[in-house]
């Protein structure tokens, strides 16, 4: 209905809801934010604000684990907050379905992926919570993958090799909990050449390269690397998608 009323008026809805299914920006600024922390050695303050990104206990963390916390955000959300929410918009789209399909499932996918957040196996909201965690693992099993895939095609751009970043990813993406954080995790941990760490619960990479501030500058990188290859991709099978449905 939306479509045909105004097609500028769908184009700038579209748009203005697809944008709201990404938290890039946010996640960046947070990030930086720690890592400016630490570099100042305000380590208390760095705790403090890397509970906007990650959900485990961070008091006792000492500056490496902080670290390693902070990447492996950036490494998750890049397929959270962007890779997973544009896999969902162009999914209709190759199926002949109207772009506004689209959006609704990047904006579905984010209210799972958020659901998931709050509530994923909290007791209060157990039924709810399982619920909302599954059906995020079966959401997120190709976008996961694919943003391993990315990430480590970002570290071949990047000069630091991808063998490693794949490597890892295919052969370290099972010590995590979730079924599929590991994957972008390890992908990030082989492509950094370095050691993610979520005390009692899993190590994931090789430490070939210390946890130091610097290396959430790295792992930016890498994600925008990763951004910038997917909406690439995404326009040219956007565009396939497009000719083959007109």
């Amino acid at each position: 209905y939306l479509e045909s009323l105004n097609f500028v008026v769908y184009v700038i809805v579209g748009a203005v809801l697809l944008k709201c299914t990404f938290s890039l920006r946010e996640l960046r600024q947070a990030a930086l934010r720690v890592k400016r922390l630490l570099l100042k050695e305000k380590l208390d303050e760095a705790r403090f604000e890397l509970r906007s990104l990650v959900s485990r206990d961070t008091q006792d963390l000492p500056k490496p684990l902080l670290v390693s916390a902070t990447v492996e955000s950036v490494a998750e959300s890049t397929c959270d907050s962007f890779v997973a929410p544009l896999f969902y918009f162009l999914l209709p789209l190759l199926f002949g379905v109207p772009g506004l399909f689209g959006v609704l499932g990047a904006v579905a996918y984010r209210v799972v992926n958020t659901l998931d957040a709050m509530v994923g196996y909290h007791r209060k909201y157990e039924y709810l919570g399982k619920f909302a965690s599954r059906l995020d693992d079966v959401l997120n099993f190709i976008p996961a993958r694919l943003t391993a895939l990315l990430l480590a095609l970002a570290t071949f751009l990047s000069r630091r090799g991808a063998q490693a970043s794949w490597q890892a990813a295919l052969g370290e993406h099972s010590k995590t909990e979730s079924p599929n954080a590991g994957w972008p995790i390890a992908a990030m941990a082989g492509g950094l050449s370095v050691q993610l760490e979520k005390v009692g619960h899993y190590r994931v990479g090789k430490a070939n390269a210390r946890l130091v501030p610097e290396t959430i500058d790295a792992a930016l990188k890498l994600m925008l690397i990763a951004v910038l290859f997917w909406v690439i991709i995404c326009f040219i099978v956007g565009g396939i998608g497009f000719v083959l449905t007109s």
